[in-house]
């Protein structure tokens, strides 16, 4: 059951550390982490099975960009730079973390609910699910620009024509994600001036994410977790994609991650709710700035200290 959001529902909560998810990988990120990311590189490779600090640091490109490499890169980067950061300033700890779609294993694993080891096996078997059900269908993703929800709702239904074509990705005002069978997306964008927007970005992704088109990795995902150890929150809080709510326990955590395959990510919403709540400052932790540029959408007057790199981390040092 839904919990009222009150500014009194996290008394005293002041710092969210958020992580990026796909789409957030460059090649050449985590370059200048230098060899203290280095055993967490070799820990990845012993897991993953190939050198990802080669694939992150010299790519090719579109190799890294694959779903199946681009998310444990995006983990790993993410990770470090956390690791980092808190070498940085000890003693800084969130009150509580987020992270968007596949940033949220980052976010789990950042608040001790999942081990790093754990995660990135997760991580892994995810990406290579949700490429397998990409392959198996045809599908795509459009970010819609300068709409409101029910315009975009309004697109989706006159271009969908009998296939899948809904929001998914509720990012921040004005930028809204559709998903959906290809043909469905191409209409889509071709519509999308006549219903108002200012702009249609056919996303460079492989299928339709978090739409029904992902229900066999969402059974794989969900198989994986069930095997997997992950503790009930405790101090640290984790707000979940799907519905903007805190994860209350190890078993929503499981389904939380499953639903968050086939079901809408909610990142404006969660973001909204932090900031009602009381967090003041935001530490944006791993590779890119995507989640500062919309928190700049949300709340203008939110303070986002992005942490993408070495150089990002020498202004933090603690006196």
């Amino acid at each position: 059951m839904n919990q009222p959001h009150t500014k009194d529902a996290m008394a005293g909560m002041k710092t969210a550390f958020i992580f990026p998810g796909q789409g957030a990988q460059t090649v050449g990120m985590g370059a200048d982490l230098g060899t203290k990311a280095d055993n967490l590189f070799a820990q990845a490779n012993q897991i993953l099975g190939y050198d990802l600090k080669q694939l992150c640091l010299h790519g090719p490109e579109e190799k890294l960009n694959s779903t199946i490499y681009s998310q444990p890169a995006i983990f790993v980067v993410s990770a470090a730079l956390l690791r980092l950061l808190k070498e940085a300033r000890p003693g800084l700890e969130p009150d509580v973390t987020a992270g968007l779609s596949m940033g949220e294993y980052t976010a789990l694993y950042a608040a001790g609910l999942i081990s790093f080891d754990e995660a990135l096996q997760l991580v892994q078997k995810r990406g290579q699910a949700m490429q397998e059900a990409a392959d198996a269908t045809s599908g795509s993703m459009v970010s819609i620009l300068g709409l409101e929800e029910d315009q975009v709702r309004q697109l989706c239904s006159q271009a969908a024509d009998g296939q899948i074509l809904e929001p998914v990705n509720f990012n921040c005002p004005g930028q809204i994600v559709i998903s959906g069978h290809k043909e469905a997306c191409q209409r889509a964008c071709e519509m999308a001036e006549k219903f108002g927007a200012m702009k249609a970005v056919p996303l460079a992704v492989a299928g339709a994410f978090h739409t029904k088109q992902m229900n066999p990795a969402a059974q794989k995902l969900a198989q994986a977790l069930e095997q997997c150890e992950i503790r009930n929150p405790s101090s640290i809080k984790v707000i979940a994609n799907i519905d903007a709510e805190y994860y209350k326990s190890s078993d929503s955590v499981r389904k939380g991650l499953t639903r968050q395959l086939i079901e809408p990510i909610l990142w404006q919403k969660c973001m909204e709710r932090l900031l009602a709540e009381g967090v003041q400052e935001f530490y944006e932790i791993g590779p890119g700035r995507v989640l500062t540029g919309l928190m700049k959408r949300i709340n203008r007057k939110a303070r986002v200290i992005n942490i993408s790199s070495a150089e990002s981390l020498s202004g933090l040092a603690s006196p």
